[in-house]
């Protein structure tokens, strides 16, 4: 199994587009909140893909040099997990010329660029699943999901009990990928938007397609049109399974930042109990797989990793040292940098506040340097790890 060579030297920021930057009010919603507003699971603050644009400057300035975005589809949401076309560039994100526009300042200034690939489930727009809301039984569509009963009842409040929904949402019903039908759409999707210049995918719930061959064709599919497209998983836990010819490159190594957590912000776990955590990670992946993971301190899944500190600036700072000293493609959710805080989303999903005097700029300032010396050290990046002492008796 080959992965991409680019990948263990990656840094990547992690931008959530609705609250990274407005650079087109033109495309904002009529009820647009603002900028800096209390996140709200409904309102849009108008991060746009402009807006990335015009502060790709302050990207290179940190040092990164690859970006993983949220979902950019079509949809309904901030979040943009219930997908409507796959095909579309969401309107309040831009155009597809503006990700095109995108794609090349990235790629001119040496930047990887990965996508958010929602493939278990869509969203009630959807053509399939609007067309089964119309016609029920009587649509070309319904095996296209898995329907229990009719009438669907799609709306309103409840769990979905007529269709399979993920985690029983009606706003996300779950494709049926045994459809060959269904799997050659999302197949074609796959390779659509790595031609349009992509450099890969991260792969939403993929544990929730628990079919081999369909990940299987998904990877010949990308890497046929893109042997250095990279693949990675949302797999929480420790599970090589997923690391194969027939699955992904890397995956998102949460439980190297679990462990962090209970050793450094919460102190649940002792230094030996944290060292055999990271063993296990250590030891459950071949060296090549293991240098491809994601490796993430936060995420729009999670709390901010200042805010699980306590504020303690202290704690975040030697997470973020470990983080870039560990093997795998460190990344940084967008405003973690400057010190953003958060609780669970909304409340993570911040805007990002351009105002400098807000920053914490020695907190940027030591991620700055991490960036660089990770850069200037290939040991950092393709070494191997060794854990010298995991004493108890010696605290943080």
């Amino acid at each position: 199994m080959t992965v991409p060579d680019w990948v263990p030297d990656a840094v990547f920021y992690h931008i959530f587009p609705d609250r990274f930057a407005n650079g087109d009010p033109g495309n904002d919603p009529p009820n647009v909140q603002a900028w800096g507003a209390k996140p709200t699971i409904h309102g849009f603050q108008g991060g746009d893909l402009r807006g990335v644009m015009q502060r790709f400057d302050y990207l290179l300035e940190l040092g990164i040099n690859a970006i993983y975005f949220n979902p950019i589809f079509q949809s309904t949401s901030t979040h943009r997990y219930n997908t409507t076309d796959y095909y579309k560039i969401d309107p309040k994100l831009g155009t597809e010329q503006d990700f095109l526009e995108l794609l090349d300042l990235a790629h001119r200034q040496g930047v990887r660029v990965i996508l958010d690939g929602v493939f278990n489930h869509c969203g009630r727009g959807f053509f399939a699943f609007n067309d089964l809301i119309e016609n029920e039984a009587h649509s070309p569509y319904k095996d296209w999901f898995h329907v229990r009963r009719f009438p669907l009842d799609a709306f309103g409040d409840g769990k979905a009990e007529a269709y399979l929904g993920w985690w029983g949402f009606k706003s996300l019903p779950k494709f049926n990928t045994n459809n060959p039908q269904v799997r050659r759409y999302l197949l074609d999707v796959g390779r659509h938007w790595i031609e349009k210049g992509a450099d890969g995918w991260r792969l939403d719930v993929p544990n929730e397609i628990d079919d081999d061959s369909f990940w299987a064709e998904f990877r010949e599919r990308v890497k046929s049109a893109n042997p250095d497209a990279y693949l990675v998983g949302e797999i929480w836990d420790i599970d090589p399974r997923w690391i194969s010819p027939g699955h992904f490159d890397g995956l998102m190594n949460y439980p190297v930042r679990k462990a962090l957590l209970g050793w450094i912000a919460e102190g649940s776990l002792s230094t030996a109990e944290f060292a055999g955590q990271i063993t296990a990670v250590l030891q459950a992946y071949p060296r090549p797989n293991l240098l491809s993971h994601y490796v993430p301190l936060g995420s729009h899944d999670t709390e901010r990793v200042r805010t699980l500190c306590g504020g303690d600036v202290r704690r975040v700072r030697l997470m973020a040292l470990f983080q870039f000293c560990f093997p795998g493609a460190p990344a940084i959710f967008y405003g973690d940098e400057i010190g953003l805080e958060g609780r669970k989303d909304p409340d993570s999903r911040r805007a990002f506040p351009w105002d400098e005097t807000r920053w914490d700029r020695d907190l940027r300032g030591h991620y700055q340097r991490l960036i660089a010396l990770r850069r200037a050290q290939p040991v950092l990046r393709r070494g191997d790890y060794q854990p010298l002492l995991a004493e108890n008796s010696t605290h943080l």
